[in-house]
């Protein structure tokens, strides 16, 4: 996750499958901060809540969580992802219903 967030994402969402876990959180400020995407979505939990809300990147995540996930170079690229019983593929556009 961490390598992907520092690729030029501008105009971009990146969405990550946390495979709806509540354990611990896929990411935290400091990740987020220096993010070059124009939104992310986690199909989990996100870490610093109160911090992210100030950032310039749109976020949604399923809740906080204050526990760091474990460090694992393991994951797919490109793939489709499956979030809340929605298929999304590489390339589709994402809005937010307001």
């Amino acid at each position: 996750v961490r390598k992907t967030l520092n690729e030029e994402g501008s105009g971009r969402v990146l969405v990550i499958d946390g495979g709806s876990s509540m354990r611990c959180a896929l990411m935290g400020d400091r990740l987020i901060e220096h993010a070059c995407w124009s939104g992310i979505v986690v199909n989990g939990c996100v870490r610093d809540a109160s911090e992210i809300r100030n950032f310039l990147i749109g976020i949604m995540a399923l809740d906080s969580h204050p526990l760091k996930p474990g460090k694992a170079d393991v994951g797919q690229r490109d793939v489709p992802v499956t979030v809340g019983g929605f298929v999304i593929n590489p390339g589709d556009w994402l809005c937010e219903l307001l």
